[in-house]
């Protein structure tokens, strides 16, 4: 999608979400799917009181 992004000089995209695809439209929307539900679950989790050390998870 970066390439893309450069090549088409930021326009021609299939999707916008998080970023604009250029690439496999499905599995973007796939990963999209994933961050707005994890983004969610961890606003409710900090909403409930829980700090940010809590919520970091270190690999």
């Amino acid at each position: 999608d970066v390439l893309g992004f450069i090549r088409n000089r930021a326009c021609n995209y299939k999707c916008l979400g998080c970023w604009k695809v250029y690439g496999n439209e499905q599995e973007a929307k796939s990963i999209f799917e994933k961050y707005d539900l994890c983004s969610k679950i961890y606003f409710q989790q900090w909403k409930q009181g829980k700090s940010i050390e809590q919520l970091t998870v270190a690999g």
